[in-house]
Order: C-alpha cells, then structure tokens, then sequence
C-alpha cells in the first residue's frame, strides 16, 4: 500500500467538504480488514489527502446487526463523537465512490510506537501500577497469566464514555490511534448502536466509578442534542428508530447513574482478539 500522503492539518469542516465532494481514488486495499477497506485519496478544489473508504457492497452479513448498515453506523459515530465536542473520531462521511455507497474517513498518521505513550500493557503483577487501570488477567503463554492494564488517561477515559453512548461491540488496541500532536483518535465504528447492550471494550478501568463533571456536562448537552438537536434530525438517516430510542435511554442512564457502567455479563466484555 502506498504510504499516506503528508498534509497540512485542516479544520473539521474543510476536511468533511474534502471528502464528501474530493474525486476518489483507490490506491491500495487494507487486508487486515474483516471487511473491504481501501485506502484512497481524495482530491479536491487543490486540497488534498489520504483516506478509507469503506463501501456497503464489501460489508460481511453480521448476525446481530443488519445487513448493509455499517457504513452508516460509522458515520453515526462520528456525528455524535462531534456533538460530545471531543473531536475522537477522525472526520467521517457517508458518499458514493468507485464500488458504490460507503463510508469514508480522513486518514490519521498515528506517532510511531517508539515515541508515543503506551496506553496498553500486560504486566506480571497482580495490581496495576500508578497511572494504569487494571482491565483483567489475561493467558499468555504456558498457561501463565498477566494482567492487562490501560493508561488512566484522560483520553481514554473520553472514549470510554463515546464506547458506552454508542454501545461499541468492539474497541481494540488496534482501534486506538494517538498521534504526534498529542490527539487520540478511536476508529472502526461499524458495530455499534444496537439497541441491545453490546459494549465489549478494553477499556473498562474506570466501571463503577463516577464519571468527570466535564463527562456529566457533555452528557447533559448530548441528551439535550438528541431529542431537539442537529443530532435529533440527521441521525435517522443513519439508524433506526428503535436504535435511537436506545441511544437516548443510554445517554439517560448514564447521567441517572452518573457513574462509568460496568460489564453486564450477559455478553462477553473483552473484544476478541483484544489487540
């Protein structure tokens, strides 16, 4: 795959402009992936950049989510990650490009791993260490077992109070992008918004505990946004009614709660693989 193209940074709305109306072009595929993900870029009136593009005709059928609506529920991510003011999800929108409809994304150039903070570890220990959230024990290797910890950042923390509004199904290590300037992004947003609690995370150190007062602000804006919002008239294009009946009575749980959830033990907690 090609490497991504440098760019100058860019405000939220030039970028959205960019990818919604840029001319696309493919120029790898992400194999990795689940699902079709191509790297592509996008052009247009002399901007410039490198992005995914997602489309709907290369999404795998889930068993628990319709099928054909992925693409939609990223873009749903990204428009309620805005609301909340936290800029964590990298501009995202839903057009039509080479292979059909699809999601695409401006693409984020993470720091390299020997300068960026380490935000997961596994340690063989049983506590975790000042500055880490212990997140459970995990096997390693010869039936020996460490526990996995995350960064007790203030970044995280953001993103774990996204993963519960939007009721993630599957926040990886792999789905955490911090980058040289100091932002964190979360990416692959396809499994979320199911109107039955699906939230499998790593990110699970702070369950139980009582959400920030900036939290517990956002969240007040957020339920306000929903039912009376910008939010209240874009997101039924993206998702059902019944998922954004969900999304509300999530967001007003947890501001009744006024605490991080905890696992509900009906579904698994962790993301499979977890990395």
């Amino acid at each position: 795959m090609p490497a991504p193209e440098r760019i100058p940074s860019r405000s939220v709305t030039t970028s959205v402009e960019l990818l919604t109306h840029g001319e696309l072009s493919v120029r790898g595929q992400i194999r990795e992936a689940s699902n079709a993900v191509l790297f592509c870029s996008v052009a247009y009136e002399g901007e410039r950049a490198s992005c995914v593009y997602k489309p709907v005709a290369g999404e795998r059928p889930l068993w628990d989510f319709p099928d054909g609506t992925l693409a939609q529920r990223e873009v749903a991510a990204y428009e309620v990650a805005e609301a909340m003011g936290w800029s964590l999800v990298p501009p995202t929108v839903l057009r039509d490009g080479p292979y059909g409809e699809g999601m695409c994304q401006l693409w984020i150039e993470a720091a390299p791993e020997d300068s960026a903070p380490e935000l997961l570890a596994l340690v063989d220990r049983e506590e975790p260490a000042d500055g880490w959230k212990a997140i459970g024990f995990a096997e390693v290797e010869q039936g020996r077992t460490a526990l996995l910890v995350h960064a007790d950042d203030p970044r995280l923390r953001r993103l774990a109070v996204l993963d519960a509004v939007i009721n993630n199904a599957d926040r990886k290590g792999g789905h955490l992008l911090p980058t040289a300037d100091g932002q964190l992004y979360g990416i692959d947003h396809g499994v979320t918004f199911n109107a039955e609690d699906k939230l499998r995370t790593l990110l699970w150190g702070w369950a139980g505990e009582p959400l920030t007062d900036e939290a517990v602000e956002v969240l007040g804006r957020l339920a306000t946004d929903l039912d009376e919002g910008p939010l209240a008239a874009r997101l039924p294009e993206l998702i059902t009614q019944t998922e954004l009946a969900a999304l509300r009575a999530r967001v007003a749980a947890l501001l009744a709660s006024g605490r991080h959830p905890a696992p509900s033990g009906d579904w698994p907690a962790i993301p499979w693989p977890p990395v």
